[in-house]
């Protein structure tokens, strides 16, 4: 399957006899866009790019119109900063000397996020954004106390944020700083390598993978591969780092598919066919600020054995024909949309290592009718005698000594392990049964991060808002929580409600797929200009999911409140708590 070691925990590959009784219903038809391939002109599938050095490069003949950001890895080749250990020099010029020069001014802001270094020039100049890859969102105990000792030195600037791909941003860090930092997260286990800008993101799977009893199958060695692929273990895969937009994968390892599948460029499914055990793909899925998309079968299906080609394949043919004009634009969707189903699928199947793609399997293995699970609170594992605890992390934001001390639980009554899910949440798994009480009673658990909190604070996301990000037209994390806290004093909630907060249409908190999503933007109230969100209502996730609409634009925040009470009374069977009060 490929040269790669992995190293990963408890693995339980799936085998054809234990998946020979389970049968789903053909997947549903899906609306997808026309498949002819036939019409499509050769020269359109002359690749746009070519190696040179070592390093691929888009050719001569494919640069007019391209945007900036194509530009800026034309002029110079953001992987050498890692590579070549250009960040060492760069580290060791002045922020004012880089300011001079357009190539280091587009290094800080432009390159370095091949490092996975997002430059705060809006709010926090000087500071950077660091995000990590953390395949399928197991990291350590060991892990988590070296990135608490990360941002504890820079204070009131450092923090730590649990992403919606299963992942660590922390924040705060100064480019000199970086060299040092890189080494020690490789020491760990880490690295933050190729994950912003046109790269592949954090690979997503079950965050009960191994530990979860109705489990369709482990999902840690494939996020595993898949990672250690796109990386070269750590080296730099210099073959997918030149993608003409950034690119999503997950692997779903369970029926609550709990990875969200529909919003990832690639989304592997589980299925067998012929008594072998594989996945069926759906391409495609996006969130964009002028679109968002649902990921659409690719009509294929992959042996276990050919995760890692077939990921191969579908990256080298979007890099390949992927269009680098207008940004909004170049999201691998778009180049389904021009090429077709079938005209993506032979292109393909081209760049398969035997030139062959099996047809989907109408053998699915998840369950259609499957109410979605709680992972918040105590739970048994499939290992007897052993639980898992799953704990709310508000909006997903944590502090320094937050980290110790989750380290140090996962240490004192687990295994030392942490899974971090696409919620912002966290959960300890492998504790002794015996254990579970003492844990519940820990201060962290009391006070901070609860396993049993409020029905709408249990599955409330916010993206990191304008407090960091320059991007956020508004601040999201604290004021979701004030706005949610006003809320619950208003209604009573008996169901389960996904509330996401943005703080602006690239819809990092994902807003489309939430029960009630808010995009942040600008409004006007009493002829001022004030802080506002466009509502959004409907999402769903699961087996029927659907991407939300819009119900209401431009409203101001502070007049948020009432909205929601009403959404929450029509659409949710919340009742207000006088009337509650008046029927008891």
């Amino acid at each position: 399957m490929t040269s790669f070691s992995v190293k990963f925990s408890a693995t339980s590959l799936p085998n054809s006899n234990r998946f020979s009784k389970l049968h789903a219903t053909p997947p549903q038809t899906v609306a997808v866009p026309s498949s002819g391939a036939a019409e499509i002109a050769a020269e359109r599938l002359e690749p746009r790019v070519e190696q040179k050095d070592g390093y691929w490069v888009l050719k001569e003949k494919f640069r007019q119109g391209i945007n900036p950001a194509e530009k800026a890895k034309i002029e110079k080749e953001p992987m050498k900063l890692f590579t070549e250990n250009g960040i060492e020099d760069l580290a060791k010029i002045s922020l004012e000397e880089m300011e001079k020069s357009k190539l280091t001014k587009e290094d800080i802001d432009i390159r370095l996020k091949w490092l996975g270094l997002f430059h705060r020039r809006k709010h926090h100049y000087g500071r950077f954004m660091m995000r990590l890859k953390l395949p399928n969102g197991v990291t350590t105990s060991a892990q988590t106390r070296y990135l608490a000792s990360v941002i504890r030195k820079y204070g009131k600037d450092g923090c730590g944020d649990v992403t919606t791909r299963q992942n660590w941003q922390v924040r705060g860090v100064v480019l000199t700083d970086v060299p040092e930092i890189l080494k020690g997260l490789d020491e760990v286990g880490l690295t933050s390598l190729q994950s912003g800008m046109d790269n592949v993101r954090n690979p997503v799977g079950n965050p009960l993978a191994g530990i979860d009893p109705h489990e369709i199958v482990d999902t840690r060695p494939y996020t595993n591969l898949l990672s250690q692929y796109v990386t070269a273990n750590f080296r730099g895969n210099v073959d997918v780092t030149n993608l003409p937009r950034k690119w999503n994968v997950c692997v779903i390892g369970s029926h609550d598919l709990y990875e969200h599948p529909h919003i990832n460029d690639l989304a592997y499914i589980p299925a067998t066919k012929d008594g072998r055990f594989g996945f069926n793909l759906l391409v495609g899925g996006f969130f964009s600020p002028k679109r968002c998309a649902e990921a659409i079968p690719l009509d294929a299906w992959v042996p276990a054995d050919d995760v890692v080609p077939v990921c191969k394949a579908i990256l080298e043919a979007y890099r390949d024909l992927g269009t680098r004009g207008n940004r909004q634009k170049t999201r691998m969707m778009w180049l389904i949309d021009e090429l077709g189903v079938e005209g993506i699928r032979a292109e393909v199947v081209k760049r398969m290592p035997q030139q062959k793609l099996e047809r989907e399997s109408a053998e699915d293995l998840v369950q259609k009718q499957w109410e979605r699970r709680e992972y918040l609170g105590v739970h048994p594992q499939k290992q007897e005698g052993y639980s898992f605890v799953g704990l709310h992390i508000p909006v997903g934001r944590v502090q320094a000594d937050d980290m110790d001390e989750l380290a140090r639980l996962a240490d004192e009554y687990g295994s030392g392990e942490l899974r971090l899910t696409v919620e912002q949440n966290i959960i300890i798994p492998n504790i002794e049964n015996s254990k579970i009480n003492a844990l519940l009673n820990e201060p962290l658990l009391k006070k901070r991060f609860s396993p049993d909190p409020p029905i709408l604070m249990r599955n409330l996301v916010a993206c990191t808002g304008n407090q960091f990000c320059g991007q956020a037209i508004i601040e999201t994390k604290a004021r979701s929580m004030k706005i949610t806290e006003e809320v619950q004093r208003l209604v009573s909630v008996t169901q389960p409600v996904r509330m996401h907060w943005t703080g602006c249409p690239n819809t990092c908190g994902q807003v489309q797929v939430a029960d009630i999503g808010f995009m942040g933007c600008l409004t006007r109230k009493e002829g001022k200009t004030v802080e506002g969100a466009d509502v959004f209502l409907g999402g769903r996730i699961g087996s029927d999911s659907h991407l939300g609409e819009v119900y209401k634009k431009s409203v101001p925040c502070e007049d948020l409140v009432p909205i929601i009470v009403d959404l929450l009374v029509n659409n949710f069977g919340a009742l207000p708590r006088e009337r509650e009060e008046t029927e008891e």
